[in-house]
């Protein structure tokens, strides 16, 4: 891929050093802490490696969900989110570098038995409501009721508590929920693949095409898939 020319390290590193926000809740890409503190997975090495390229260091930016972090393109210079039609009004967003699949978990007893079962009349959906899967069931849904969530914590519990028809999440997430409602089903097949991008502030033009020739040789060279590899993600696979 071509080095990075004078604007584009102007675009992404106006302050001297990569301003990377980072989305503390997806547990897939931030899977650890580092010892001073930084978080670490797969999209703070892909941040680590963008600064490399660029010449200059990383700084961290956490965010603790995805709307938070977006609402804050004016403080980072490159952010690792879901790409969605909502966020791309202020944000340039590369091709996806990585997927995760997004479904439904359903309770004991349930009569739905397909993904397309739910996008019914009268059933009502717990969702993390500004999660990227969030904001595609919002453009997408024609007939069942969400019910928005601030996390995915407090929409598990909405599920559970108010008897709701369905939990919609990240496939690994519901594994996880799951072993605590042993008679609940999660169902087969996606309603949609969470496209995980690298984005930047709209302005930087020249900045986002840098960006998506680093996502593309960031595929095809292997280092995603050697970063996934590296920290043991399930469930995680390159876009």
């Amino acid at each position: 891929m071509s080095v990075p020319g004078e604007t584009v390290i102007a675009q992404l590193a106006p302050t001297g050093v990569l301003r990377a926000a980072i989305n503390m809740s997806n547990f897939l890409l931030v899977t650890s802490k580092a010892e001073n503190g930084d978080p670490a997975g797969v999209s703070p090495d892909l941040a680590a490696e963008i600064a490399r390229r660029l010449g200059v260091e990383v700084n961290y930016r956490p965010y603790p969900s995805p709307g938070v972090l977006a609402d804050a393109v004016a403080e980072w210079d490159i952010g690792n989110i879901g790409a969605e039609p909502q966020r791309a009004r202020h944000i340039a967003f590369t091709t996806a570098y990585c997927e995760i699949e997004a479904t439904y978990l359903v309770p004991a007893g349930s009569p739905l038995k397909r993904i397309e079962d739910v996008d019914a009349p009268g059933n009502r959906i717990a969702v993390m409501g500004r999660a990227a899967y969030g904001l595609w069931l919002e453009n997408n849904l024609q007939n069942a009721e969400l019910m928005r969530a601030d996390t995915m914590d407090s929409a598990l519990e909405m599920f559970q508590t108010q008897g709701l028809e369905a939990l919609a999440a990240l496939r690994p997430r519901l594994n996880t929920d799951i072993k605590a409602m042993p008679d609940a089903r999660i169902l087969d097949g996606k309603f949609s693949a969470v496209q995980q991008a690298v984005g930047t502030p709209k302005a930087n033009a020249e900045a986002a095409v840098w960006l998506q020739e680093f996502v593309d040789e960031a595929k095809a060279s292997g280092l995603i898939a050697d970063l996934i590899a590296k920290h043991s993600v399930d469930g995680l696979s390159v876009a």
